[in-house]
């Protein structure tokens, strides 16, 4: 019998119907309370489910697990124990506990923890996640936990999003609720991540430094042909890239991760993995393990998957698009405006809540969506703007528009009636997509186009569940002071009108690329804040210290101590972006050519083309010579500010302009080289040789 591809779906995930299978069943109850925060989980299930756990991973061959977390590096990280006990006499034997599923303890101090705690306090600790299910990798049961300090303080990405998405839950529920479904006891924020991501032959990779050691090519003129013909775009799939697809589906689909859609990406050598939605913090944890899986299986396919926002300068960058929305847990989609949008309360009044919360912390969502890598992709007529607006589409913005008859930014264009004889029904969308949109919402979902393509996507969920809750219990608190559902409906329909009125500056339908629109934006004092290493402080705003706090995510000294790691990961990307560009230049670029001029003098003065050449390179040397003293000077004093914002700040203004510089001249010298004489895998062997 021919087996199915998906029959082994979940194979190595420890999912709610493997513990229904393998728990008794007051056990599972238990569990099942205890997500559900009705209950807490004592110590006898906790050793059920550890035995279970336990049982499970060895039959497919684990001797290890590891609670694995998620620290505020950006990354995910995993300490392997061996299940190996000794008996009494002296035998191995395999033990699990429940207090060892629970909680587990690591050198807290080699980790990013922003002053939270000294060196020599070293001690950390991680919690078992009940919410999120353990998986197999290789040998190794991995348990997802959250990553805490010894006082307590959250030093990882999962703790904070978990407290987010609690309160969003909360306070959505009461707004369901004081509209008349009482049946609704919780509200899920959903998430479905689009993964880009370029793939490069893995000896051009290993001989290319700045990509091993930044992750982008500081280096490379462009080659012939680009973009430009855009015929890579949804083209044919190289068949050495769907036999890695094929291998990423199938880690995936084995993990119970639901990867649905693949193709090519805009970019030569540039693609896309979609997964299908799921709640936020498993969405989070499972793009963590398909950009492990993405790193893994390309280097088994003899490739290097490149996650960097901008591996390649001149042709498009790769993000991560977080497809979001809000589910009920009776499966209602609370963003489903309906046949008739316009008279669908519910709907409208989620939907201004958002773009009243989107309009209130915009700077919040600009830092969510940052990175240093992400500074070379936003903006750049591929990516959204650092301007942060709203696209609601023709039909909804009209229906929002006409609760303040104001008439609506653009008018959509009626499209030709499209018929197939041989098709009765063709789907039709409520509005068309707007992909210079930084959020966009496209029919029952928000996307949020910014999110850079390496990044963690808890920052950016913890941020929208954050504003979401603190704007939903504002509307919350309003409608519960009514006794009659008739009258909780007008005060709905009034809040969605002083919404619309005093935030509707932040819908635009328009061109995001253009610059006409930055103009435009400034008019409606919508911030614009171009850098990554600019936006951090939004962080320790007041408005933003009192939004966490209120409503309990983050408290004052934590967010001090994320910004101060986040100032860090910029002064450490630049510094290492600086330093590989110096060496990369002096010690592989400048020799090679140096020997083409020595080969190119003794015939100058026979052939004039020979001499210009000669003088050509001759000019570029100098000029890039000169430029790598400025950049290092540059370098020296910028690293001499001890305040780590203004040390970041310095960087921005100061060095990074001189590696565009000395990028520039370097490029030109590798075009007049001869291909023989340049050291570095050029774009061309990098972007059109995967075939």
């Amino acid at each position: 019998m021919t087996k199915h591809p998906f029959d082994d779906f979940g194979k190595y995930l420890f999912s709610e119907s493997v513990m229904r299978d393998r728990l008794p069943s007051p056990i599972f109850k238990k569990w099942k309370t205890a997500v559900a925060k009705e209950d807490s989980l004592d110590r006898q299930t906790a050793d059920a489910i550890a035995h279970a756990m336990k049982i499970w991973a060895m039959e497919h061959g684990c001797t290890q697990f590891s609670h694995w977390f998620q620290p505020l590096n950006g990354t995910t990280a995993e300490k392997h124990d061996s299940f190996i006990e000794k008996s009494e006499n002296g035998d191995a034997i395999a033990r699990f506990s429940g207090k060892t599923l629970i909680k587990g303890e690591t050198d807290g101090s080699s980790f990013p923890s922003g002053g939270l705690r000294a060196t020599f306090e070293a001690r950390g600790y991680t919690y078992w996640d009940i919410t999120s299910p353990a998986f197999i990798r290789g040998s190794v049961l991995c348990i997802p936990t959250i990553f805490v300090s010894y006082n307590g303080e959250p030093l990882d990405q999962k703790a904070p999003l978990l407290r987010a998405i609690d309160v969003l839950s909360t306070e959505a529920t009461r707004i369901t609720n004081a509209l008349g479904d009482k049946n609704v006891k919780r509200v899920s924020l959903v998430c479905g991540l689009e993964q880009e991501y370029f793939l490069v032959d893995a000896k051009a990779y290993r001989n290319r430094p700045d990509l091993l050691l930044t992750g982008r090519t500081l280096l490379g003129a462009m080659p012939p042909k680009g973009q430009e013909f855009e015929d890579h775009y949804f083209g044919s799939i190289p068949d050495r890239v769907k036999a890695f697809m094929d291998e990423v589906n199938d880690e995936c689909w084995k993990l119970g991760i639901y990867a649905k859609v693949e193709h090519n990406e805009v970019a030569p050598g540039q693609f896309e993995i979609s997964s299908i939605y799921t709640d936020a913090n498993a969405a989070v944890d499972q793009n963590h393990i398909t950009m492990d899986i993405l790193r893994k299986t390309a280097k088994k396919h003899g490739m290097a998957a490149l996650l960097h926002e901008k591996p390649f300068a001149g042709i498009n960058g790769s993000g991560k698009h977080d497809n979001w929305s809000l589910s009920t847990d009776d499966g209602q989609n609370l963003l489903d405006p309906g046949d008739k949008p316009a008279e669908n309360i519910r709907f409208l009044l989620f939907c201004t809540a958002i773009l009243k919360a989107i309009d209130t912390y915009p700077e919040l969502l600009r830092l969510a969506a940052s990175g240093p890598g992400n500074d070379h992709r936003l903006g750049a007529n591929e990516a959204p703007p650092a301007i942060i607006s709203v696209f609601m589409g023709s039909v909804i913005e009209e229906a929002l528009l006409k609760l303040v008859d104001k008439e609506p930014t653009f008018i959509a264009k009626t499209g030709p009636k499209f018929s197939l004889s041989n098709l009765s029904y063709l789907p039709k969308d409520n509005t068309d997509r707007n992909r210079t949109s930084p959020f966009a919402f496209t029919g029952n979902k928000f996307e949020f186009r910014m999110l850079g393509s390496s990044l963690s996507a808890a920052i950016a969920n913890t941020v929208i569940a954050s504003i979401l809750a603190d704007e939903f219990r504002v509307i919350a608190d309003r409608l519960e002071q009514f006794k009659y559902i008739q009258d909780t409906r007008e005060e709905a329909l009034k809040i969605c009108g002083e919404i619309v009125k005093n935030h509707h500056r932040i819908l635009f339908s328009g061109d995001g690329y253009s610059e006409a629109w930055v103009d435009e934006a400034a008019q409606r004092g919508l911030p614009n804040i171009r850098s990554f290493v600019e936006s951090i402080d939004s962080l320790i705003a007041p408005k933003a210290v009192a939004l966490f706090e209120r409503n309990k995510i983050y408290t004052e000294d934590e967010l001090h101590a994320r910004a101060e790691i986040l100032h860090h990961q910029y002064i450490n990307t630049i510094n290492c972006e600086a330093k590989t560009l110096i060496e990369m230049v002096e010690r592989m670029v400048l020799p090679e050519a140096l020997k083409v001029i020595s080969e190119l003098e003794p015939l100058s003065a026979k052939s004039k083309m020979v001499a210009r050449k000669e003088k050509e390179i001759l000019g570029l040397v100098d000029a890039t010579d000169s430029l790598l003293i400025k950049l290092k000077a540059a370098l020296e004093l910028s690293n001499t500010h001890e305040n780590p914002s203004i040390c970041g700040l310095s960087l921005l203004k100061d060095v990074t302009p001189l590696l565009v510089e000395v990028r520039g001249v370097v490029d030109t010298l590798e075009t007049v080289l001869p291909s023989k004489n340049y050291p570095l895998p050029s774009y061309c062997e990098m972007l059109f040789l995967l075939d």
